[in-house]
């Protein structure tokens, strides 16, 4: 029987993480058409509607159903404004460890939005489902999503050269793609002790631009 993550909600004081729905189509193709998305992630270029809603609809729940991981949309708790997306995938069982990756929209970035919920997803991962690994991969350009990174506690632990391919615009207004290094963090259950409480006294989540980590 394949494992799989419960269809849950979490909250922090300012976010809930939940799944996408319908009615999310509109906001996440505003958010997945902006520039910094197309430059660092994989989504189709230009991104539309019927790819949001195949997202959604189709693959979002497959994620989840084959055991692969899960998608949770990030919204405000107050406006309910779609801010964000957090997706875990690449989940081993046996070791219990998976992979996160995450999309803040142009109008949160600043916020400290990224970082509050990939830390609510690890408490949840850590403490509810008993993992034992949470692992980012940054490209290594991608200097706002390493500050994330550092933020959360992960360590750093080397780099995957040539690994990844990346978009830039070129002269015509255009797509091109260009390869990377691919930096590799880890989170585990024992670098949280004491973190959240020192995030609240550094003065939250707001200090670093962490607007956009995707690197598969």
């Amino acid at each position: 029987m394949t494992s799989i993550f419960p269809d849950v909600t979490i909250s922090t004081d300012r976010l809930v993480l939940r799944p996408f729905e319908e009615a999310d189509v509109h906001s996440l193709t505003e958010m997945m058409r902006d520039e910094l998305v197309a430059a660092w992630t994989t989504v189709p270029v230009p991104y539309r509607e019927a790819d949001a809603r195949k997202f959604i609809l189709r693959q979002a729940r497959a994620l989840r159903m084959d055991g692969d991981g899960i998608v949770f949309a990030v919204v405000e708790f107050l406006t309910q404004r779609l801010v964000g997306l957090l997706r875990l995938d690449h989940t081993d069982w046996r070791i219990l460890a998976t992979e996160v990756s995450y999309v803040t929209a142009p109008w949160a970035r600043g916020e400290g939005y990224a970082s509050e919920s990939v830390m609510a997803l690890a408490q949840w991962l850590f403490h509810d489902r008993k993992f034992e690994r949470m692992e980012l991969r940054t490209a290594a350009d991608n200097t706002a999503a390493q500050q994330v990174a550092q933020k959360l506690g992960c360590i750093s632990e080397g780099v995957l050269r040539n690994a990844w391919i990346a978009r830039t615009r070129t002269e015509d207004g255009g797509w091109a793609e260009i390869r990377t290094d691919l930096l590799v963090w880890s989170l585990l259950p024992e670098d949280l002790d004491g973190l959240p409480e020192q995030l609240a006294d550094a003065g939250g989540y707001a200090p670093y631009p962490d607007w956009l980590h995707s690197p598969r």
